[in-house]
């Protein structure tokens, strides 16, 4: 893709849904990181099904401390390796306790160095709390970089190198959202749903599927 194909790709998506938002459930910064550091290997929907009883409960380090990692573990128990995130929560929450002062830090080199914290969940927090233009490059963002051209890499992290040259203004504090979603419940894994796709003539993908499959209509879809 080319600088206008990007361009036009981000205006489309922009015009369709001027303010993207992630799907997780939260209600402070402190929250935010909990919420994306059990979102690895698991859907936003189950994360927040088990979260919505947890940050009633708990909205602070200090309160996370308090409940303890046996009384976490039973609200996120229907998260996948659940024992293991609960024990990196517990611990991130201390260090945010002692070393600074219950708040969530608002760089990069201070995110990562919790436990259970990396590069992607820090750039989420960043972007969606602190309003940073980061572009935190999760499954569905790897699968559009390379299917649609415009940001191709091996890794997550060669990705989100090209992303960072590639994507213009006014799009890049909201790319990665209208990405995510887009990958979601259109440039599915499995099946992309170019049939319904508003970007499909912008991509590179050579082997669309422009017809919806036999008993859907153009308009049915379901996210992964």
């Amino acid at each position: 893709m080319n600088k206008a194909q990007i361009f036009e790709f981000f205006r489309r998506l922009a015009e369709d849904n001027p303010a993207p938002q992630t799907e997780l459930e939260y209600g402070n910064a402190y929250q935010l990181l909990v919420a994306v550091a059990l979102s690895a290997q698991a859907t936003d929907v189950g994360v927040n099904k088990a979260t919505r009883a947890l940050f009633r409960a708990v909205e602070t380090p200090q309160a996370m401390l308090d409940l303890g990692e046996d009384g976490l573990k039973e609200h996120i128990k229907t998260i996948g390796l659940f024992n293991s995130k609960a024990k990196n929560v517990i611990a991130l929450s201390r260090i945010l306790v002692e070393e600074h002062g219950g708040e969530v830090p608002d760089t990069r080199e201070a995110l990562v160095k919790l436990p259970g914290v990396g590069r992607k969940t820090a750039n989420v927090v960043l972007n969606c709390w602190f309003g940073q233009e980061t572009f935190a490059v999760d499954t569905h963002i790897f699968r559009l970089g390379n299917r649609t051209g415009m940001a191709k890499g091996k890794t997550p992290d060669h990705v989100e190198a090209k992303l960072e040259k590639r994507v213009p203004q006014p799009f890049r504090r909201d790319s990665h959202h209208w990405m995510i979603l887009h990958g979601r419940y259109v440039c599915k894994a499995r099946t992309p749903e170019c049939w319904r796709c508003k970007v499909a003539d912008l991509c590179s993908f050579r082997k669309k599927v422009l017809e919806p499959p036999k008993g859907r209509t153009p308009l049915e879809t379901d996210a992964d």
